[in-house]
């Protein structure tokens, strides 16, 4: 037995690579390098979906479908209010799941677009403010960019935001991803694989992770105190946000996509000397520390640079993480049902024994 499954392989995929040991990432045969600031969020469900999906479009195709997706859906959020206290996330749960199951290419398309109309809508709505109606026109980058906030962003944001989903769309089998496997492997349908994905990726220990980077910046303030803040944290025995990965022993190379995306964008250059401030103290406590644990920046600490900057609040960052995420998960849902094996691992049983009769 491997707890956590750790080593342990599950499927045999052709979707990522996750070289832990080397910092690096392969997507359907391309290095994230590739594909990160060079490919937009209609161009990636090509990549990972083609040839899984039959009847799923392509090009200015996929676009007009998705448009007429997130147009479709829209009303679902105006004539299904939800309690106030739920988050975001749990609003994007709970109105996914009153998507009709289903297999084929148009689930999948309206699972595809779901993310960007309820995301907005959820924010909007703890906001105290009314949703905003899709532009099938848009990009799915742009359009959600223009219901979240109310007005349409310029380029070079909806590509920060492409690049984003881009390189958040796949990574391996992490927790939500064998989530959505699991459940495919069912044939309970791809809203069910989903909806698993959304509830596996709030945990704080996977997707749920990001926003507190945010609490972190904010707390610490000028770039002079990261070092007695961050050294006080440890001391509490607190975890240090944004850094250490469960594969990667080396930098995360999601990381390095991400703070390129926030310097093509042109984010707020106090807000970024700050977190580069940040970031060069934590490593180099975290060094010192604990000098045989490789601890350096995961995908979450500019992850939360760059959607602040986009005008996400904190919230909401694990919603718009399922939006990039849910093409892997309906690339590995779609290669777990053609493969047709129900996953069903063995325990190891370790309680008591009933008494023997004498």
């Amino acid at each position: 037995m491997s707890d956590g499954l750790e080593d342990v392989v599950a499927a045999h995929t052709t979707l990522s690579d996750v070289d832990g040991g080397a910092g690096r990432l392969v997507i359907r045969g391309r290095s994230l390098d590739d594909l990160a600031g060079r490919m937009a969020f209609e161009e990636m469900v090509t990549l990972m979906l083609g040839g899984l999906l039959p009847g799923l479009p392509s090009g200015t195709a996929l676009s007009a479908a998705l448009g007429a997706a997130r147009t479709a859906l829209f009303p679902i959020v105006l004539r299904m209010p939800l309690p106030a206290n739920l988050s975001p996330v749990e609003a994007l749960r709970a109105w996914t799941a009153l998507i009709p199951d289903g297999e084929d290419a148009g689930t999948a398309l309206t699972l595809l677009a779901a993310p960007a109309v309820f995301t907005a809508a959820a924010v909007r709505r703890a906001r105290g403010l009314e949703p905003i109606a899709p532009n099938a026109g848009l990009s799915q980058a742009a359009d959600t960019l223009r219901m979240l906030r109310g007005d349409r962003p310029s380029a070079a944001e909806a590509a920060a935001l492409d690049a984003y989903l881009v390189t958040v769309a796949d990574h391996g089998l992490n927790a939500s991803t064998f989530a959505a496997r699991v459940v495919a492997s069912t044939r309970a349908g791809l809203v069910s694989a989903e909806l698993a994905g959304i509830s596996a990726l709030k945990g704080p220990l996977h997707g749920g992770a990001p926003g507190p980077v945010i609490d972190m910046l904010d707390a610490i303030g000028e770039p002079g105190d990261a070092r007695a803040w961050l050294e006080a944290a440890l001391d509490r025995g607190e975890r240090l946000m944004g850094f250490g990965h469960r594969v990667y022993r080396v930098r995360d190379p999601r990381a390095d996509a991400l703070k390129a995306a926030l310097r093509r964008l042109g984010a707020d250059s106090k807000r970024l000397a700050l977190a580069e401030a940040v970031e060069q103290a934590a490593l180099a406590i975290l060094r010192e520390r604990k000098p045989n644990r490789p601890l350096d920046t995961n995908v979450e600490f500019y992850t939360a640079l760059l959607l602040e900057a986009l005008g996400f609040p904190p919230e909401a960052f694990t919603c718009v993480f399922a939006m990039g995420r849910t093409i892997g998960w309906l690339a590995h849902a779609q290669e777990q049902i053609a493969g047709g094996r129900l996953i069903r691992p063995q325990s190891v049983y370790v309680g008591p024994r009933p008494m023997q009769a004498a």
